[in-house]
Protein backbone atom coordinates (compact mmCIF):
# COMPACT_ATOMS: atom_id res chain seq x y z
CA UNK A 1 0.00 0.00 0.00
CA UNK A 2 2.78 2.35 0.86
CA UNK A 3 4.66 1.86 -2.31
CA UNK A 4 1.51 2.38 -4.32
CA UNK A 5 0.80 5.47 -2.56
CA UNK A 6 3.83 6.77 -2.86
CA UNK A 7 3.55 5.91 -6.75
CA UNK A 8 -0.23 8.16 -6.73
CA UNK A 9 2.12 10.75 -5.20
CA UNK A 10 4.74 10.69 -7.62
CA UNK A 11 2.46 10.90 -10.71
CA UNK A 12 0.40 13.69 -9.60
CA UNK A 13 3.09 15.77 -8.55
CA UNK A 14 5.08 15.29 -11.53
CA UNK A 15 2.37 16.08 -13.62
CA UNK A 16 1.88 19.23 -11.42
CA UNK A 17 5.51 20.64 -11.39
CA UNK A 18 6.21 20.79 -15.38
CA UNK A 19 4.29 24.06 -15.78
CA UNK A 20 6.33 26.61 -13.83
CA UNK A 21 10.00 25.23 -14.00
CA UNK A 22 12.32 27.11 -12.38
CA UNK A 23 16.45 26.60 -13.33
CA UNK A 24 18.79 25.73 -10.83
CA UNK A 25 21.29 28.34 -10.15
CA UNK A 26 25.37 27.73 -9.41
CA UNK A 27 26.82 28.58 -6.72
CA UNK A 28 26.06 27.99 -3.05
CA UNK A 29 22.60 28.97 -2.48
CA UNK A 30 22.29 29.23 1.37
CA UNK A 31 18.84 28.95 1.43
CA UNK A 32 18.46 26.06 -0.89
CA UNK A 33 21.01 24.23 1.61
CA UNK A 34 19.06 24.73 4.43
CA UNK A 35 16.06 23.23 2.92
CA UNK A 36 17.99 20.46 2.28
CA UNK A 37 18.85 20.23 5.78
CA UNK A 38 15.09 20.45 6.91
CA UNK A 39 14.17 17.94 4.08
CA UNK A 40 17.29 15.39 4.02
CA UNK A 41 16.49 14.95 8.13
CA UNK A 42 13.62 13.59 6.99
CA UNK A 43 15.07 9.94 6.35
CA UNK A 44 16.77 9.53 9.79
CA UNK A 45 14.89 8.29 12.80
CA UNK A 46 12.42 10.98 14.58
CA UNK A 47 14.90 10.93 17.34
CA UNK A 48 17.38 12.89 14.81
CA UNK A 49 15.20 15.12 12.97
CA UNK A 50 13.12 15.92 16.26
CA UNK A 51 13.70 19.53 16.44
CA UNK A 52 14.81 20.42 12.32
CA UNK A 53 11.89 22.36 11.07
CA UNK A 54 10.16 20.86 8.08
CA UNK A 55 10.62 21.78 4.55
CA UNK A 56 8.61 24.07 3.01
CA UNK A 57 8.91 23.71 -0.57
CA UNK A 58 9.67 20.08 -1.30
CA UNK A 59 7.42 17.14 -0.57
CA UNK A 60 8.68 13.54 -0.92
CA UNK A 61 6.95 11.77 -3.30
CA UNK A 62 8.80 8.47 -3.11
CA UNK A 63 10.99 6.13 -0.49
CA UNK A 64 13.20 3.12 -2.19
CA UNK A 65 13.55 -0.12 -0.42
CA UNK A 66 15.97 -1.14 1.94
CA UNK A 67 19.00 -2.32 -0.33
CA UNK A 68 22.66 -2.97 0.04
CA UNK A 69 24.14 -2.46 2.87
CA UNK A 70 21.05 -1.46 4.33
CA UNK A 71 20.86 2.06 1.79
CA UNK A 72 18.31 4.12 1.30
CA UNK A 73 16.79 6.88 -0.42
CA UNK A 74 14.10 9.57 -1.19
CA UNK A 75 13.01 11.53 -3.96
CA UNK A 76 11.18 14.87 -3.41
CA UNK A 77 9.65 17.14 -5.95
CA UNK A 78 9.07 21.12 -5.49
CA UNK A 79 5.81 22.98 -7.38
CA UNK A 80 8.91 24.24 -9.48
CA UNK A 81 10.02 21.40 -11.30
CA UNK A 82 12.82 20.87 -9.16
CA UNK A 83 13.65 17.44 -7.85
CA UNK A 84 16.18 15.55 -4.95
CA UNK A 85 17.99 13.00 -4.82
CA UNK A 86 18.52 12.36 -0.65
CA UNK A 87 20.63 9.83 0.23
CA UNK A 88 20.13 8.23 3.51
CA UNK A 89 23.78 8.15 5.70
CA UNK A 90 24.58 5.90 8.46
CA UNK A 91 22.36 4.10 10.51
CA UNK A 92 22.64 1.96 13.60
CA UNK A 93 22.16 -1.23 11.85
CA UNK A 94 26.07 -3.12 11.92
CA UNK A 95 25.44 -3.31 8.03
CA UNK A 96 25.58 0.36 7.51
CA UNK A 97 28.52 1.02 9.75
CA UNK A 98 30.17 -2.17 7.66
CA UNK A 99 29.76 -0.08 4.69
CA UNK A 100 31.88 2.94 6.19
CA UNK A 101 34.70 0.23 7.37
CA UNK A 102 34.82 -1.17 3.88
CA UNK A 103 37.47 1.40 3.32
CA UNK A 104 39.94 0.15 0.92
CA UNK A 105 39.96 1.65 -2.04
CA UNK A 106 38.68 0.63 -5.78
CA UNK A 107 39.70 1.75 -9.35
CA UNK A 108 37.20 4.82 -10.07
CA UNK A 109 36.41 2.96 -13.42
CA UNK A 110 35.40 -0.99 -13.51
CA UNK A 111 32.42 -2.48 -12.93
CA UNK A 112 30.70 -4.75 -9.93
CA UNK A 113 29.64 -8.10 -9.22
CA UNK A 114 26.30 -7.51 -7.66
CA UNK A 115 24.91 -10.95 -7.52
CA UNK A 116 25.72 -14.00 -10.41
CA UNK A 117 22.51 -12.04 -12.75
CA UNK A 118 23.66 -8.17 -12.03
CA UNK A 119 26.81 -6.54 -12.81
CA UNK A 120 27.38 -2.81 -12.17
CA UNK A 121 29.38 -0.81 -14.43
CA UNK A 122 30.83 2.49 -13.72
CA UNK A 123 32.85 5.42 -14.69
CA UNK A 124 33.56 7.99 -12.22
CA UNK A 125 37.14 8.98 -14.02
CA UNK A 126 38.91 8.77 -16.78
CA UNK A 127 42.74 8.82 -15.32
CA UNK A 128 43.46 5.39 -14.39
CA UNK A 129 44.85 6.52 -11.18
CA UNK A 130 41.64 7.36 -10.34
CA UNK A 131 40.24 5.62 -7.04
CA UNK A 132 37.07 5.44 -4.76
CA UNK A 133 36.14 4.46 -1.38
CA UNK A 134 34.96 0.74 -1.92
CA UNK A 135 31.89 0.65 0.79
CA UNK A 136 30.75 3.91 -0.56
CA UNK A 137 30.91 2.75 -3.79
CA UNK A 138 28.73 -0.67 -3.61
CA UNK A 139 26.18 1.57 -1.45
CA UNK A 140 26.12 3.84 -4.70
CA UNK A 141 25.81 0.99 -7.07
CA UNK A 142 23.05 -0.36 -5.21
CA UNK A 143 20.67 2.41 -5.36
CA UNK A 144 21.74 3.77 -8.84
CA UNK A 145 19.34 2.02 -11.40
CA UNK A 146 16.35 2.77 -9.10
CA UNK A 147 17.13 6.52 -9.01
CA UNK A 148 17.89 6.66 -13.06
CA UNK A 149 14.50 4.75 -13.35
CA UNK A 150 13.37 7.84 -11.27
CA UNK A 151 14.87 10.44 -13.30
CA UNK A 152 13.97 9.15 -16.41
CA UNK A 153 10.27 9.18 -14.98
CA UNK A 154 10.57 12.54 -13.66
CA UNK A 155 12.27 14.10 -16.94
CA UNK A 156 9.73 12.69 -19.14
CA UNK A 157 7.50 14.76 -16.98
CA UNK A 158 9.33 17.78 -17.58
CA UNK A 159 11.91 17.86 -14.43
CA UNK A 160 15.08 18.77 -15.59
CA UNK A 161 16.61 19.87 -12.65
CA UNK A 162 17.88 18.11 -9.90
CA UNK A 163 19.62 18.33 -6.57
CA UNK A 164 21.75 15.81 -4.93
CA UNK A 165 21.97 15.47 -1.39
CA UNK A 166 23.57 13.41 1.10
CA UNK A 167 24.89 13.56 5.17
CA UNK A 168 27.22 11.89 6.49
CA UNK A 169 27.43 8.56 4.61
CA UNK A 170 24.93 9.81 2.48
CA UNK A 171 27.67 13.02 1.09
CA UNK A 172 30.26 10.01 1.00
CA UNK A 173 27.80 7.95 -1.99
CA UNK A 174 26.31 11.95 -2.90
CA UNK A 175 29.74 12.58 -4.54
CA UNK A 176 30.04 9.06 -6.39
CA UNK A 177 26.69 8.84 -7.62
CA UNK A 178 27.32 12.74 -8.97
CA UNK A 179 29.93 10.60 -10.80
CA UNK A 180 28.01 8.05 -12.21
CA UNK A 181 25.48 10.49 -13.45
CA UNK A 182 27.85 12.67 -15.29
CA UNK A 183 29.20 9.78 -16.60
CA UNK A 184 26.08 8.30 -17.96
CA UNK A 185 25.12 12.01 -19.53
CA UNK A 186 28.96 11.71 -21.30
CA UNK A 187 27.48 8.13 -22.60
CA UNK A 188 24.12 9.07 -23.65
CA UNK A 189 22.48 7.02 -20.84
CA UNK A 190 20.92 9.94 -19.75
CA UNK A 191 19.61 13.07 -21.03
CA UNK A 192 22.27 15.76 -21.73
CA UNK A 193 19.83 19.08 -20.49
CA UNK A 194 19.35 17.22 -17.25
CA UNK A 195 21.22 19.80 -14.70
CA UNK A 196 22.27 18.10 -11.51
CA UNK A 197 23.46 20.10 -8.34
CA UNK A 198 25.23 18.37 -5.24
CA UNK A 199 25.09 19.12 -1.71
CA UNK A 200 27.70 17.06 -0.09
CA UNK A 201 27.01 17.75 4.08
CA UNK A 202 29.31 16.75 6.75
CA UNK A 203 31.12 14.54 3.66
CA UNK A 204 33.69 12.25 4.53
CA UNK A 205 36.82 11.80 2.13
CA UNK A 206 35.37 10.04 -0.86
CA UNK A 207 38.45 8.78 -2.59
CA UNK A 208 42.04 9.98 -3.85
CA UNK A 209 43.43 12.88 -5.14
CA UNK A 210 42.79 11.78 -9.08
CA UNK A 211 39.17 11.13 -8.27
CA UNK A 212 38.80 14.64 -6.25
CA UNK A 213 40.70 16.34 -9.32
CA UNK A 214 38.22 15.45 -11.76
CA UNK A 215 34.87 15.19 -9.76
CA UNK A 216 35.84 19.24 -9.01
CA UNK A 217 36.55 19.76 -12.66
CA UNK A 218 32.92 17.94 -13.47
CA UNK A 219 31.32 20.21 -11.02
CA UNK A 220 33.05 23.61 -11.94
CA UNK A 221 31.38 26.51 -12.88
CA UNK A 222 30.28 30.09 -12.63
CA UNK A 223 30.24 30.83 -8.81
CA UNK A 224 31.42 27.97 -7.27
CA UNK A 225 30.17 25.71 -9.34
CA UNK A 226 27.98 22.67 -8.98
CA UNK A 227 29.25 20.71 -5.98
CA UNK A 228 29.78 21.71 -2.74
CA UNK A 229 30.62 20.28 0.35
CA UNK A 230 29.55 21.73 3.61
CA UNK A 231 31.64 20.85 6.96
CA UNK A 232 31.43 21.91 10.15
CA UNK A 233 34.88 22.35 11.19
CA UNK A 234 34.33 20.68 14.82
CA UNK A 235 33.07 17.53 12.81
CA UNK A 236 35.21 14.54 12.63
CA UNK A 237 33.68 12.89 10.45
CA UNK A 238 34.73 14.90 7.71
CA UNK A 239 38.86 14.21 8.38
CA UNK A 240 38.07 10.65 7.87
CA UNK A 241 39.05 7.89 6.39
CA UNK A 242 42.57 8.13 7.19
CA UNK A 243 45.16 9.26 4.03
CA UNK A 244 48.36 7.48 3.80
CA UNK A 245 50.36 8.95 1.10
CA UNK A 246 53.32 6.41 -0.38
CA UNK A 247 55.63 7.83 -3.31
CA UNK A 248 53.21 5.84 -5.43
CA UNK A 249 50.39 8.25 -5.12
CA UNK A 250 52.65 11.00 -7.09
CA UNK A 251 51.81 11.94 -10.43
CA UNK A 252 54.45 9.87 -12.98
CA UNK A 253 56.39 12.80 -13.64
CA UNK A 254 57.71 13.60 -10.18
CA UNK A 255 60.90 13.66 -8.75
CA UNK A 256 59.69 11.78 -5.82
CA UNK A 257 59.08 8.35 -8.39
CA UNK A 258 62.25 8.77 -9.69
CA UNK A 259 64.14 8.66 -6.48
CA UNK A 260 65.62 5.20 -5.97
CA UNK A 261 67.28 5.04 -9.32
CA UNK A 262 68.67 8.68 -8.83
CA UNK A 263 70.48 7.31 -5.62
CA UNK A 264 71.69 5.21 -7.18
CA UNK A 265 73.38 6.97 -9.55
CA UNK A 266 75.66 8.49 -6.57
CA UNK A 267 79.24 7.22 -5.45
CA UNK A 268 78.80 4.35 -2.67
CA UNK A 269 79.55 6.37 0.31
CA UNK A 270 76.66 8.60 -0.39
CA UNK A 271 74.73 5.98 -1.97
CA UNK A 272 74.44 3.56 1.23
CA UNK A 273 73.77 6.90 2.93
CA UNK A 274 70.98 7.43 0.82
CA UNK A 275 69.45 4.76 0.76
CA UNK A 276 68.97 3.66 4.39
CA UNK A 277 67.55 7.14 4.73
CA UNK A 278 65.24 6.72 2.09
CA UNK A 279 64.21 3.02 2.92
CA UNK A 280 63.26 4.62 6.31
CA UNK A 281 61.01 6.95 5.16
CA UNK A 282 59.58 4.95 2.23
CA UNK A 283 59.19 1.49 3.90
CA UNK A 284 56.53 3.28 6.51
CA UNK A 285 54.33 4.22 4.67
CA UNK A 286 53.88 1.37 2.33
CA UNK A 287 53.35 -1.16 4.94
CA UNK A 288 50.92 0.75 6.77
CA UNK A 289 49.17 1.44 3.11
CA UNK A 290 49.31 -2.32 3.32
CA UNK A 291 47.47 -2.84 6.86
CA UNK A 292 44.70 -0.29 5.69
CA UNK A 293 44.66 -2.40 2.77
CA UNK A 294 44.08 -5.66 4.70
CA UNK A 295 41.99 -5.01 7.29
CA UNK A 296 39.57 -2.68 5.54
CA UNK A 297 39.74 -4.11 2.53
CA UNK A 298 40.29 -8.19 2.19
CA UNK A 299 39.22 -8.53 5.71
CA UNK A 300 36.21 -6.14 6.07
CA UNK A 301 35.19 -7.59 2.58
CA UNK A 302 34.13 -11.14 3.89
CA UNK A 303 32.08 -9.34 6.15
CA UNK A 304 30.56 -7.79 3.13
CA UNK A 305 30.05 -11.35 1.44
CA UNK A 306 28.16 -12.39 4.65
CA UNK A 307 25.43 -9.57 4.21
CA UNK A 308 25.09 -9.87 0.11
CA UNK A 309 26.56 -13.50 -0.63
CA UNK A 310 25.92 -13.16 -4.57
CA UNK A 311 28.83 -10.21 -4.64
CA UNK A 312 31.94 -10.49 -5.62
CA UNK A 313 34.64 -8.02 -4.20
CA UNK A 314 37.04 -6.71 -7.55
CA UNK A 315 41.38 -5.99 -7.15
CA UNK A 316 41.48 -3.46 -4.80
CA UNK A 317 43.61 -0.47 -6.22
CA UNK A 318 46.77 -0.45 -3.94
CA UNK A 319 46.55 3.24 -2.41
CA UNK A 320 44.98 4.87 0.77
CA UNK A 321 45.63 8.61 -0.05
CA UNK A 322 42.31 9.93 0.69
CA UNK A 323 41.33 13.69 0.20
CA UNK A 324 38.67 15.96 0.38
CA UNK A 325 36.55 16.58 -2.18
CA UNK A 326 34.18 19.48 -3.76
CA UNK A 327 34.14 23.27 -2.98
CA UNK A 328 34.27 23.70 0.33
CA UNK A 329 31.65 25.98 2.47
CA UNK A 330 32.87 26.27 5.97
CA UNK A 331 30.88 26.39 8.90
CA UNK A 332 33.16 27.64 11.25
CA UNK A 333 32.85 26.91 15.20
CA UNK A 334 33.40 29.99 17.36
CA UNK A 335 33.09 30.03 20.80
CA UNK A 336 29.43 30.70 21.00
CA UNK A 337 28.89 27.63 18.71
CA UNK A 338 30.81 25.43 21.35
CA UNK A 339 29.15 27.28 24.24
CA UNK A 340 25.72 25.48 23.12
CA UNK A 341 27.67 22.44 21.51
CA UNK A 342 30.68 21.61 23.78
CA UNK A 343 32.97 19.09 23.25
CA UNK A 344 32.17 15.96 25.21
CA UNK A 345 34.01 13.06 24.82
CA UNK A 346 30.96 10.65 25.53
CA UNK A 347 28.61 12.22 22.15
CA UNK A 348 31.42 11.66 19.98
CA UNK A 349 28.14 12.86 17.20
CA UNK A 350 27.37 15.52 18.87
CA UNK A 351 29.26 18.28 16.17
CA UNK A 352 27.59 15.73 13.67
CA UNK A 353 24.40 15.80 13.89
CA UNK A 354 21.58 18.01 11.63
CA UNK A 355 21.16 20.40 14.44
CA UNK A 356 24.36 21.99 14.92
CA UNK A 357 24.41 21.81 10.94
CA UNK A 358 21.83 24.13 10.97
CA UNK A 359 22.68 26.14 13.37
CA UNK A 360 25.60 27.21 11.73
CA UNK A 361 24.36 26.95 8.17
CA UNK A 362 22.02 29.95 9.26
CA UNK A 363 24.66 32.07 10.44
CA UNK A 364 26.27 32.30 7.40
CA UNK A 365 26.33 35.62 5.64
Amino acid sequence: MQKLLSVFGLLVLLDNTHLSARPLKPGFDKAEYLEMIRLHARIADTAFFGKIPRPTRFRMVYRSSVVGLNNRWDLWTSPDSVAVLSIRGTTQNSASWLENFYAAMLPARGELQLSKTRTFRYDLATNPQAAVHAGWLLGMAYLADDIVAKMDSCHRRGIRNFLVMGHSQGGGIAFLLTSHLRSLQRQQKLPANIQLKTYCSAGPKPGNLYYAYEYEAQTQGPNGGWGFNVVNTADWVPEVPFSIQTVNDFNPTSPFTGAKAAIGKQKLPQRLVLHHVYNKLDRPTRKAQRNFQRYLGTMVSKQVSKQLPEYQAGAFYPSNHYVRAGRPVILLADATYYGLYPNDPKQVFRHHLFEPYLYLAERLP
